[in-house]
């Protein structure tokens, strides 16, 4: 019989599942909890705890999410077997929001094209007037900090900002001075390529972003393509290839949409540490996850000073604003801050004043807040649409965050699937380009982005695409 008795203070202002999942978690990783136990059903925790049904069952979707535990049909669930991190001769442990009534006008005009393509935000509910104002007090602010050339690094109030979001949101601990900012992933994994020492293979997820892909390989870096395992990249053959670097996206990969486990981001970290290597962590969509709360960043989890995690506003804010930021390593800080002296900062000193206020005052979280809600939204709007429409003839793959979906149409093939959909008026995309080879993409699979559809532009959408690849 597993012992589960936390202290839970009903009276905090931090939530339940909260505590109960930071106890849960801390138990499994400690080995307190062992590995194939079997966890007490919801009913029996939560009668045993005095607290609702539901609370249990947010913490044990979380740890489900996560990768702590597993189910077994009819069996109930069970903790897998965890692995512990060694660096430098120790070990190291490593609720739906409520929906809102979405603003009626779509974000794109209701016409003869609809486009599902990937990467468009919904424009017509950003924050204009706040985005002016904080536009308008920077352009006030006559210094040579907003007028001339700006810091190389950054904005320092900027980075700042930067660094309390990403220990309140993704668990990251660093300090301004570890942020540097660029004008894009792409730009960051290039400056990345040009000022470290990074090694002449550079591992990648296969499939994974095309566009860091293709810049790699104009830094003459030798792309390995390092094949996907359900719960994440391959480890042992990410050991047997010659890299010492790698690029992954854990928390939401892409294309494909699966969480990485948390065994699996122990043996990714643990390898960086036994081969004085590098993680490359892109973070590029976090903030949109839909069922428990957002998986923890690689980074929260890196004690041996391994990961380079990439941050983006592209999804969270505006893509046209071109702002990423990279945190280093505190070995690797120093080292980058004095290759970078002979290069200018890539982002606008004005726009990094102005969301350093937008940041400061409040308004980025809250609209962060409010698209998750709005992009959840659509999200379920496509689900259902596909399930109404297309039913048991196609599968959804990554379907638990993000702004964007794969459908495996069954026995189709893209060019044939594509074509009907636009004699139709819409506009769907095979994801072929993010595999190394495009061919070995699974012909069948089709890329779905949804965020700067409304909801009646999705459903007709998938009404179109079952009229034309499906009709009576």
């Amino acid at each position: 019989m597993i012992s589960i008795t936390p202290e839970i203070d009903k009276t905090s202002k931090v939530p339940v599942y909260q505590q109960l999942f930071a106890y849960m978690k801390k138990q499994i990783e400690t080995g307190m909890i062992s590995e194939n136990d079997r966890l007490p059903s919801i009913r029996q925790l939560a009668a045993y705890l005095t607290i609702s049904k539901n609370t249990v069952e947010m913490v044990y979707q979380q740890l489900l999410a996560e990768g702590y535990i597993q189910s077994k049909p009819r069996s109930g669930l069970f903790v897998l077997p965890m692995e512990r991190l060694r660096v430098s001769g120790h070990t190291a442990n490593a609720a739906e929001p409520a929906p809102i009534n979405e603003v009626q006008e779509p974000e794109k005009p209701m016409e003869a094209c609809i486009d599902f393509e990937y990467g468009d935000v919904a424009l017509a509910h950003f924050p204009v007037k706040q985005w002016k104002r904080c536009l308008m007090d920077s352009l006030d602010d006559l210094s040579n900090d907003v007028y001339g050339y700006g810091d190389r690094q950054g904005h320092v109030g900027l980075r700042g900002e930067i660094a309390r979001y990403l220990y309140q949101s993704r668990g990251v601990l660093c300090g301004p001075e570890q942020i540097f900012l660029s004008a894009g992933t792409q730009q960051s994994i290039s400056l990345l390529c040009q000022l470290l020492p990074l090694s002449p293979q550079v591992a990648m997820e296969e499939p994974g972003y095309h566009g860091v892909r293709v810049v790699l390989a104009n830094h003459g870096r030798e792309v390995i393509p390092i094949p996907l395992e359900p719960d994440g990249v391959s480890a042992d053959l990410l050991q047997a290839s010659k890299a010492r670097t790698i690029y992954v996206t854990p928390s939401h990969q892409f294309p494909i949409g699966t969480v990485m486990s948390v065994q699996r981001r122990v043996q990714l970290l643990q390898w960086a540490a036994n081969n004085d290597g590098y993680i490359l962590e892109d973070d590029y969509d976090s903030e949109f996850r839909y069922q428990g709360q957002p998986i923890p960043a690689l980074k929260a989890m890196d004690t041996g000073d391994r990961v380079i995690y990439l941050g983006t506003f592209s999804k969270s804010f505006l893509p046209g604003v071109r702002l990423s930021y990279i945190v280093l390593p505190q070995t690797l800080a120093l080292t980058y801050r004095k290759a970078m002296q002979a290069y200018s900062g890539s982002v606008s000193p004005i726009l990094q004043a102005a969301i350093y206020r937008f940041m400061e005052r409040g308004y980025f979280e809250g609209h962060v807040r409010k698209m998750r809600r709005l992009y959840q939204l659509r999200h379920k709007t496509l689900i259902r649409a596909i399930q109404e429409h297309l039913g048991s003839r196609v599968d959804i793959i990554g379907q638990k965050s993000g702004i964007h979906l794969i459908l495996n149409v069954y026995n189709r093939s893209s060019a044939e699937l594509i074509e009907l959909a636009a004699q139709q008026g819409v506009k769907v995309y095979t994801p072929g380009v993010h595999w190394m080879e495009p061919e070995a993409c699974p012909d069948s699979y089709m890329l779905l982005g949804f965020a700067s559809l409304g909801e009646e532009q999705i459903r007709e959408g998938i009404r179109r695409l079952q009229a034309s690849w499906f009709p009576a």
